[in-house]
């Protein structure tokens, strides 16, 4: 897919949206390496934090790709067009511990521009991150009722910002 390099001051998106309905990948590890998993998400966020660009997303501990952003210190996030719809939804389902989920789907791993994290070949929107700030969610701080209950198996989440280094996307991403 074509994509161009978009500084964040030209990046444009509707983030609430590419959060919660068109979803992202989260790729972590070493592409050289051949040691990388992915996960669907759709919970974070985009915005400045420390005089940077970051992004903020968050792993439960129990998904196999928490191993992989605790090794490693970069990672990526790829939007897809809506034909790529389903293979967000297997990814998202599946654990790369039980096989090589992403051979399953109609994704193609390649080489990021800045990180040694992985990337999409389909991907529309890609953001290179390095980890620059990890906390566990406290239950005891959540202030609205209602959070608690995304927690029954009580395996709240890691959260983890990211320094983007990159952004690669198509012309719906860029404001120039």
């Amino acid at each position: 897919m074509p994509r161009k390099i978009i500084t964040y001051e030209e990046f444009t998106s509707r983030p609430i949206d590419l959060w919660l309905n068109q979803w992202l990948l989260l790729t972590c590890g070493d592409f050289n390496k051949k040691h990388y998993n992915t996960m669907t998400v759709a919970w974070g966020s985009i915005g400045g934090m420390w005089n940077k660009p970051f992004v903020q997303a968050v792993v439960r501990p129990t998904r196999y790709t928490y191993e992989f952003m605790e090794q490693y210190d970069t990672f990526t996030l790829c939007a897809f067009p809506p034909k790529f719809r389903s293979d967000l939804q297997y990814l998202g389902t599946r654990s790369g511990r039980d096989s090589d989920k992403i051979s399953d789907t109609k994704l193609s791993v390649i080489r990021s521009s800045k990180v040694a994290a992985p990337c999409f070949e389909e991907a529309e929107l890609i953001i290179e991150c390095k980890k620059i700030y990890v906390d566990n969610f406290k239950p005891d701080l959540f202030q609205d009722e209602m959070i608690e209950k995304n927690y029954p198996k009580k395996d709240y989440h890691r959260v983890y910002f990211g320094e983007i280094l990159a952004i690669l996307g198509d012309d719906k991403y860029s404001a120039i």
